[in-house]
């Protein structure tokens, strides 16, 4: 292989550990990780768990970091979270604990209204925008928006190919004609080429301009209730949709790039809080029927030769 194209390997100090100080010891196990090829979210993740278990506990002593860890204030899930994060510290330098069990917890997802989403999109600039909109037809997670590039679009068939992050199962996604428009044009204003990233920045620099453009919504319209959606918010609007259009819970699992039939299931309560207002339309034609279908409408039945379809408002 042409040496130019080896990824670097990032060594850790060799020196003995023992001496190193607390800082550097913590970046051995972040660059450790980077070399391990694990996600960026995971990496910042397990860098902030150190940083505060390093200052409430002593890293060197796992019974000081478990005792701070059980009597800390937080759910049992981001608990698990930073047993993990010191498990990785662990296994690193070769200290040995017993790992303490938390139960990750069920949570509700709770889904904010079509409306406060468009009127979010509405709100922000290009490319933040642009972004919001592929979260919220798409359902993409923050890192896999971040990751795409100029061939992930297929502009011909209206359609986005994403990596898939979490291990998940491969998926192509459609879009509408509107932000395949508005895509098209993005990749043509900035010149881009096939292997180009379609955004700069990282999943935490998105997540970051996001809040910073949601607050400030909030702020204008004295709205708190805004500050609570998150980006998420819109992967699970796009979820909820899929479920409650097709009616498959297995197609709508391969959509999310979910790995198990048990995550797409949590989304079944979101479904029956969607209003129940239809909007009908009939077709006599075959032509105006593929129309109807196209546009997200289900077919519901015939009378005296006309097609009857309808479509959640």
């Amino acid at each position: 292989m042409d040496s130019r194209y080896k990824r670097p390997v990032i060594t850790p100090c060799q020196i003995d550990k023992n001496l190193i100080p607390d800082e550097s010891k913590q970046l051995n196990v972040l660059f450790q990780m980077k070399n391990d090829n694990k996600s960026d979210d995971t990496i910042r993740f397990t860098r902030k768990a150190l940083s505060l278990l390093s200052r409430h506990a002593s890293l060197a002593e796992p019974e000081s970091v478990k005792a701070f860890i059980a009597q800390m204030e937080g759910s049992d899930s981001y608990k698990r979270n930073l047993t993990i994060a010191y498990n990785r510290y662990c296994k690193f330098y070769g200290i040995e604990w017993k790992m303490p069990f938390y139960q990750q917890e069920a949570k509700i997802i709770k889904l904010p209204t079509k409306e406060k989403l468009i009127m979010l999109i509405s709100s922000a600039q290009k490319p933040l925008s642009i972004k919001l909109q592929i979260s919220m037809e798409a359902g993409l997670r923050p890192i896999e928006l971040v990751r795409l590039k100029a061939k992930d679009i297929d502009t011909d068939h209206k359609a986005i190919a994403p990596t898939t992050a979490k291990g998940g199962i491969p998926r192509i996604i459609k879009i509408s004609q509107q932000l395949t428009a508005t895509i098209d044009e993005w990749m043509r204003t900035n010149n881009l080429n096939p292997n180009d990233r379609l955004f700069n920045g990282t999943s935490a620099n998105y997540g970051y301009s996001y809040r910073e453009m949601r607050n400030r919504l909030a702020d204008k319209l004295h709205d708190s209730t805004i500050k609570t959606i998150r980006l998420y918010d819109f992967r699970h609007y796009f979820c909820t949709k899929t479920l409650r259009d097709s009616g498959d819970a297995f197609f709508t699992m391969n959509q999310m790039g979910h790995k198990k039939l048990t995550t797409t299931q949590l989304y079944m309560h979101l479904v029956n809080l969607e209003s129940d207002e239809w909007t009908c339309r009939a077709a006599t034609r075959k032509e105006e029927a593929m129309s109807l279908i196209e546009e997200g409408f289900q077919y519901v039945t015939t009378i005296e030769g006309v097609q009857l379809f309808k479509k959640r408002k």
